[in-house]
């Protein structure tokens, strides 16, 4: 994403304080999908969404898949030559879009795909996005996304405006200065009822969504499924 939040940025002690919370959430969630995967090596596996950054707070699938030479990248971004070097084990990246992939059904035995779900746009799109997920998985498929109402938004790193009504809370954006993340095609959050309603609306008839716990609150909701 290419917009910061405008408060914590600016305060270096906070902003590394909110990297390292950031970074053990998504080291937790991880933990979640080891064990519900029942994870080995040898399972070929596509990341959704990978990013372009060698930022360590990113990519956690990357950093944890590193004797697996059977791991793709589907990205709409171009990875530097910087990260494909940081994780050689990367055996092909395809460009590409996860509302529409352009491979055959049942290609990866996992389908992962961590914080994109919410910046796929709207909800129908979203709704393509995990059908998608699950027809060119053959076994898993795990998507992870931060809750709406978890007290600060990961993105912008403001607390409980994102809570507000989604249009009151964009025009807020807008008034912020923060134009990128006030459109619906770069971040649409989502609540557990959102999700609900993604899964209902897909054809996917047996799914799981998990609720991941931070600090008290709900922060991320992993949508789970084993495919018979």
């Amino acid at each position: 994403m290419n917009e910061k939040g405008i408060y914590w940025n600016k305060i270096p002690i906070l902003e590394k304080l909110f990297l390292k919370i950031l970074k053990l959430n998504r080291e937790e969630l991880h933990q979640i999908f080891l064990k519900k995967i029942n994870y080995n090596n040898n399972m070929s596996i596509l990341d959704i969404g990978t990013a372009n950054t060698l930022n360590k707070n990113h990519n956690i699938i990357l950093s944890k898949t590193k004797k697996n030479k059977y791991l793709c990248c589907l990205t709409n971004q171009t990875l530097s030559k910087e990260l494909i070097k940081k994780y050689p084990q990367i055996k092909k990246v395809l460009k590409g879009d996860g509302r529409n992939i352009k491979l055959k059904n049942n290609s990866f035995d996992i389908v992962y795909s961590s914080a994109t779900l919410e910046h796929v746009g709207s909800l129908k799109n979203q709704i393509k996005f995990v059908n998608e997920c699950y027809r060119v998985s053959k076994r898993f498929i795990f998507i992870t996304t931060p809750n709406r109402f978890y007290p600060i938004d990961f993105h912008t790193k403001i607390p409980f405006i994102h809570w507000l009504p989604k249009k009151i809370h964009r025009n807020i954006l807008l008034i912020l200065n923060m134009k990128f993340y006030s459109k619906e095609r770069n971040l649409n959050l989502l609540g557990v009822n959102d999700i609900k309603q993604i899964l209902n609306d897909s054809s996917i008839a047996k799914y799981k969504i998990i609720k991941k716990k931070f600090l008290f609150f709900t922060s991320n909701i992993i949508i789970f499924i084993e495919k018979n």
